[in-house]
């Protein structure tokens, strides 16, 4: 079947093989958060990004063999309320942004900045520090074996915009850290997993830069 990231709360998860990282999308709880496992296909070492909410259904979706970590996106709470009950489970490591990891309700075993690397298993995700959203937010690229770059943008980057953001001042520097960090760096096949919502491209997004600029959200 043809993955499309198009998921419901309640539904069915999708599923992908990105190179070596099987990827799985499900939405949870009442603000409709998105989830995802990573599941290394050589080692079989899983992780999840962003245990928000349902924490029964996340372990059911993590199965027997459980988490190696779980890698929180920003602090804001919907994306954390099944976190204390996931790692309780698990015993998974936690990973979050440095300026973020003080809010979180479990202490965080890796604080991490820009260029940091978390390993699944073989594969490698690199941590991408964009500032606006939260202080600390981070996104995720993996880079698969078939030259397609996968990011993960939490609440910083979804099609049709960027994250909400409270003053002018922080809408600027979220808009430009996701232009520089992001579409200047990454060709328009890359796809994007955002924390709430439709996946999209790089490319699909890219012709709206501007009009995101000018109308200041």
């Amino acid at each position: 079947m043809t993955y499309t990231g198009e998921v419901e709360v309640g539904g069915p998860g999708d599923e992908r093989e990105a190179g070596d990282l099987h990827v799985t999308k499900i939405a949870v709880g009442p603000m409709s958060n998105n989830a995802y496992l990573l599941r290394c296909t050589l080692t079989g070492e899983r992780a999840l990004i962003d245990a928000a909410n349902e924490g029964d259904r996340l372990l059911e979706l993590a199965g027997d063999d459980g988490l190696a970590t779980v890698i929180t996106t920003h602090r804001h709470p919907d994306h954390w309320q099944a976190l204390e009950q996931v790692v309780g489970a698990t015993g998974a490591a936690t990973v979050a942004g440095e300026l973020d990891a003080d809010e979180l309700p479990v202490p965080v075993t890796r604080r991490v900045g820009d260029g940091a690397r978390v390993r699944v298993g073989s594969c490698e995700l690199e941590v991408i520090h964009l500032v606006g959203h939260t202080p600390g937010s981070i996104a995720l690229a993996y880079d698969d074996p078939d030259g397609v770059v996968h990011l993960f943008t939490g609440d910083c980057l979804f099609p049709g915009g960027v994250g909400k953001t409270w003053s002018p001042e922080d809408f600027a520097t979220l808009i430009d850290d996701v232009e520089h960090k992001l579409f200047d760096r990454f060709p328009d096949d890359t796809w994007f997993y955002p924390g709430h919502g439709d996946d999209s491209t790089l490319g699909a997004e890219r012709p709206h830069l501007g009009e995101w600029r000018e109308r200041g959200w």
